[in-house]
């Protein structure tokens, strides 16, 4: 990968979003951009729009979305510990611990997890995950009046884990679901922004995912794209107790995973693999037997209909914070798309014969 790029993923990783709050990121992805896409703009939702050919008439939609789980602060007591609650799919066996940073209206503000120590747990308790509200966030504050002047109810709150390269290509932070999609699908604008292809591309950094999808439900709505791509993490079964049989063999490493089901248009998906086929980038197929978690479903059920596909990027150790993903995988998602779209006509069909 090249550095420029391997820097702005990094950054995308550095920068906290969690869903609501996606304003810092979409900046990131709008500097990194303006020499790349046409136009950059964004809605009243926070959706940003990167946007080439506009004004062809096949349109062709993006879709990776920036917000990940997180947590909120709910009450904060007379000593000054601040309750929580989560934004998203939070896990609260891996909360315990964790340094975490509060974004207050006035600045960060770090803190970390407390919860009672093992001394103190009855033996038959300490195997136990504890549920969120028998923990809270310890920011060192000598009382509310004092965590009030740099907290609030409302503030969102991220796990302070950073960027860790390991062995083999491979990468592990927080929030590669889904930062790492957003990157592929910015990462295809760059590759295609300076061929000529028939088509408008709208590559969307979506909000709102994590509860409910809900960035690309109005984002596909108002670039009425005629077919679509979502990229998202998908589920590595290449682990201890991976259960690759019960769930589908996926390996880090070996290639973005295509899912092949009712969300996904036959058209796009035998199209994605001719595109595979014409870079000489491996694929995992990936039974989906129903609508899927993702911007695709939302995108799919748009308005009269989307013609939409879905790539993920294999992900061990999806919803904590050490997700962990290949470096070769990313990187090919992003070529996968750009051959897809440039193999595209502007009189392409995606009606299913």
């Amino acid at each position: 990968m090249r550095k420029e790029s391997l820097d702005f993923l990094k950054k995308l990783l550095a920068t906290p979003s969690p869903s609501g709050f996606e304003e810092k990121i979409q900046r990131v992805c709008k500097k990194y951009m303006e020499p790349f896409a046409g136009e950059i703009y964004k809605d009243v939702h926070g959706n940003q729009y990167h946007v080439l050919n506009k004004g062809a008439d096949l349109r062709i939609m993006l879709a990776g979305h920036v917000d990940e789980i997180g947590l909120m602060v709910n009450t904060i007591d007379a000593n000054g510990f601040v309750g929580f609650v989560p934004i998203g799919g939070v896990d609260s066996a891996v909360l315990g611990g964790q340094r975490v940073t509060v974004h207050g209206d006035k600045g960060a503000v770090p803190g970390v997890i407390g919860r009672k120590a093992i001394h103190l747990t009855p033996q038959e308790d300490r195997n136990k995950a504890l549920e969120m509200h028998q923990m809270w966030i310890d920011i060192g504050a000598k009382d509310k009046k004092d965590a009030e002047k740099v907290i609030g109810i409302g503030d969102p709150v991220t796990i302070d884990v950073g960027y860790q390269e390991l062995r083999n290509d491979m990468v592990v932070a927080r929030a590669l679901d889904d930062r790492v999609g957003a990157f592929v699908i910015l990462e295809a604008v760059r590759l295609l922004a300076k061929k000529k292809i028939n088509v408008a591309v709208y590559a969307v950094t979506t909000v709102q995912e994590e509860i409910g999808l809900r960035g690309a439900i109005t984002s596909a709505y108002g670039c009425q794209p005629h077919a679509g791509l979502a990229v998202d993490v998908a589920w590595a079964t290449d682990h201890p107790r991976g259960e690759g049989d019960r769930y589908g063999e996926t390996a880090i490493g070996a290639g973005p995973i295509i899912s092949k089901g009712p969300n996904i248009n036959p058209v796009v998906h035998k199209g994605i693999q001719a595109a595979a086929k014409k870079a000489k980038i491996p694929l995992q197929p990936l039974a989906m037997p129903r609508g899927t978690g993702t911007d695709a479903n939302a995108m799919q059920l748009s308005r009269g209909g989307v013609a939409t596909g879905l790539i993920g990027i294999p992900n061990r150790y999806m919803h904590t914070p050490v997700e962990l993903v290949s470096l070769k995988d990313v990187e090919n998602a992003s070529k996968l798309i750009a051959t897809w779209i440039e193999g595209l006509k502007a009189n392409t069909s995606f009606i299913p014969r």
